[in-house]
C-alpha cells in the first residue's frame, strides 16, 4: 500500500504544472483510475515535440484526436493527416452514452458533447476537401527524390536539373514543366546544356524523366500546380478557438511516398516562412504526422537529414510535431531524441521481431517502477504508458494512464456535414478554380516552334536552284532542318501540344513568397 502511495505522490508531484496544460487522463493503480493523480503536458512544451505509438487498434487516433480538441480549446491551431477518415469527426459534438459517462466519470472527466471549428483539405481535390497544391519550384529536388524513389546519384543529378532551370528562368510549376526541361537537355538542342551541367548524364536524366513519367501515370499531375497552398492558413482561429486543419488521404496504399511527402512540404514550407519566436506560451501550430513511417521508408540520407534539422529547428518557430506511428523504432533516433513527450499504447510480442521491438521502446523510456516489458503488453484499449517533458525541461515520471475521451463524434462526420463545411469554408474560393499560367514547358515550346518557323521562312525565301546543288551545300541544308523541324523535342511538342493543353490543367503555381 506504501508503495502504491509513493507511485501517486510521485505523479502527483511530477505532473503539477503551474501554466495551461492538455489533460490527457488519470494515473491507473491496480487497474483503476486515480484522479487525483492528473497526468497532462504543459502546453508550453508542446512545440517541443512528441510521439504517440502503439500497435493497430489499440486507441491512437482518439488519443490524436483528445489532444487536437484541447489544442483548439486552448487557441491552437492543429493539423492532422487523416488516414483513415475517423477525424473528421472533430467537427460534431460527440454522441453521449451511458457507457461512455460511466468511463469520463471514473477518470475525473466532465464531458460535454463539443464540436470544433474544422478545414477539409484534399491533395489536389483528390477528395472531397479543398485542394491543397504545390509547386514544383517549392516542392525541390530533395522531396522529389524521395517521392521517385531516387538514388543519391539520380538525387544528386535532379538538383542540377532545378539548378539549371533556375538558372534559364524557366519556371517549374507542374511536372509537365519538368519534363519539358529534362526533355529539352536530352534532345539534339538541349546537348550543349547537358554538358555544361558536368555531372548529369544523358543517361540518368533519362531515368529521371521515365520516372517522372511513370509517377505522372499514377495520377500525381494534380498535386502540383497553382494556385499553390498558403501554409499561413493552417493557422486560423475562430471564437476563440484554434482551427483543426484534415487531409484528406483517399488510396494512401497507392501512393504512400507521395503523401508523405506532402506532408513533409507542408512542415518544410511553415518553417521556410514562420519568424522566429523562441519560447512561447503556447504553440501556433501543432502538426500531428499519421504513419510516420511512411516517411522515413527508403529514405536517402539527405531526406534524413533534412527532417531532423526541420524537426529540431522548427520548434524555436512555435510549431509542435508528433510523430503517430506502431514503434518508435519507425523514426529516425536522430528524430526521435527530440522529442519531448511520449504516448505509448500497447505493443504485441507475438513474433520474434515484436520482441525485438519491445525491446528498443522499453529501453528509450527513463527509469521506472514500472517492468515496462510485461506493462506495456497488457495495456488495454484506452490505456498508455506517458512521459512529458515539464515547464523546467526534464522528464516527468512514467506514468499508466487511462486516457480522456474526446468530447466531439467518434466516428466520420456524414458526407453532408463535411460538404457544406467545405462548401462555406474562404479556402473554397481561393484554391478550388485551377491556374494555368507560363512557364518552363510554354517557354521551350515557343523556343522550339519559332525555330521550326524561322527554318520554314528561310526554306521557302531561297531561290530554286538552277542546277544540281553540290554534295556539301545539300548535306548543310538537310542537318539545319534536322536541327529544328526533324528534332526529337520538337516531335514529342508537337505530337502532344493537344493532348498536353487539355492535360495540363492542374498548371502554374508562383514562386514561393
Amino acid at each position: 500500500m506504501a508503495e502504491t502511495q509513493d507511485v501517486v505522490e510521485t505523479v502527483k508531484q511530477g505532473y503539477a504544472f503551474e501554466g495551461p496544460a492538455v489533460e490527457l487522463g488519470a494515473l491507473l493503480v491496480d487497474g483503476t483510475p486515480n484522479t487525483e493523480a492528473a497526468v497532462r503536458i504543459p502546453l508550453s512544451m508542446v512545440n517541443r515535440h512528441g510521439l504517440v505509438a502503439g500497435a493497430t487498434g489499440t486507441g491512437k487516433t482518439k488519443t490524436l484526436q483528445l489532444m487536437a480538441e484541447q489544442l483548439s480549446a486552448a487557441g491552437v491551431a492543429v493539423f492532422a493527416a487523416d488516414i483513415k477518415g475517423d477525424l473528421s469527426g472533430v467537427s460534431q459534438p460527440g454522441e453521449e452514452s451511458e457507457k461512455l459517462l460511466a468511463r469520463t466519470r471514473t477518470i475525473g472527466q466532465e464531458w460535454t458533447a463539443t464540436g470544433f471549428p474544422t478545414e477539409f483539405y484534399a491533395l489536389g481535390g483528390q477528395g472531397a476537401g479543398i485542394p491543397i497544391r504545390a509547386t514544383i519550384t517549392s516542392f525541390g529536388p530533395v522531396l522529389l527524390s524521395k517521392v521517385l524513389g531516387l538514388n543519391d546519384v539520380q538525387e544528386s543529378s535532379l538538383g542540377l536539373i532545378f539548378h539549371y532551370a533556375d538558372k534559364q528562368g524557366l519556371t517549374l510549376l507542374d511536372l509537365k514543366d519538368l519534363r519539358a526541361v529534362i526533355t529539352h537537355l536530352t534532345s539534339d538542342e538541349g546537348k550543349g546544356d547537358l554538358k555544361e551541367l558536368g555531372g548529369l548524364s544523358a543517361a540518368t536524366a533519362g531515368v529521371i524523366l521515365r520516372a517522372l513519367i511513370g509517377f505522372a501515370d499514377q495520377g500525381a499531375e494534380a498535386f502540383f500546380g497553382e494556385p499553390e497552398f498558403d501554409t499561413a492558413d493552417l493557422m486560423q482561429e475562430r471564437d476563440g478557438k484554434g482551427v483543426i486543419s484534415l487531409l484528406e488521404l483517399p488510396n494512401l496504399q497507392d501512393r504512400p511516398a507521395l503523401f508523405s511527402t506532402f506532408l513533409m512540404w507542408l512542415l518544410a514550407d511553415l518553417f521556410h516562412d514562420l519568424p522566429e519566436v523562441g519560447d512561447v506560451d503556447k504553440p501556433k501550430l501543432v502538426f500531428f504526422f499519421d504513419e510516420a513511417h511512411l516517411l522515413f521508408d527508403d529514405a536517402s540520407k539527405a531526406f534524413l537529414d533534412s527532417i531532423a534539422q526541420t524537426v529540431r529547428l522548427i520548434r524555436s518557430k512555435g510549431v509542435g510535431v508528433f510523430f503517430v506511428t506502431q514503434t518508435p523504432k519507425d523514426v529516425p533516433d536522430d528524430v526521435l531524441a527530440q522529442l519531448g513527450s511520449r504516448v505509448q499504447h500497447q505493443l504485441r510480442a507475438h513474433t520474434p521481431n515484436d520482441a525485438k521491438a519491445l525491446k528498443a521502446t522499453v529501453s528509450t523510456f527513463p527509469n521506472s517502477s514500472y517492468d515496462l516489458g510485461e506493462v506495456l503488453t497488457q495495456l488495454g484499449i484506452g490505456e498508455a504508458i506517458v512521459t512529458v517533458m515539464n515547464e523546467k525541461g526534464a522528464p516527468t515520471p512514467v506514468a499508466w494512464t487511462r486516457l480522456r475521451a474526446p468530447q466531439s463524434l467518434m466516428a466520420p462526420a456524414s458526407a453532408e456535414q463535411l460538404a457544406a463545411t467545405v462548401q462555406a469554408s474562404p479556402g473554397n474560393a481561393k484554391y478550388t478554380e485551377v491556374l494555368d499560367r507560363e512557364s518552363a514547358y510554354e517557354k521551350l515550346a515557343a523556343k522550339v516552334q519559332a525555330g521550326a518557323e524561322q527554318a520554314e521562312a528561310e526554306a521557302q525565301a531561297a531561290p530554286e536552284p538552277k542546277a544540281e546543288p553540290a554534295p556539301r551545300a545539300r548535306k548543310q541544308d538537310k542537318s539545319m532542318v534536322e536541327q529544328v523541324v526533324g528534332s526529337s523535342a520538337f516531335k514529342q511538342f508537337a505530337r502532344s501540344a493537344g493532348r498536353e493543353i487539355i492535360r495540363g490543367l492542374f498548371g502554374a503555381a508562383r514562386r514561393k513568397r
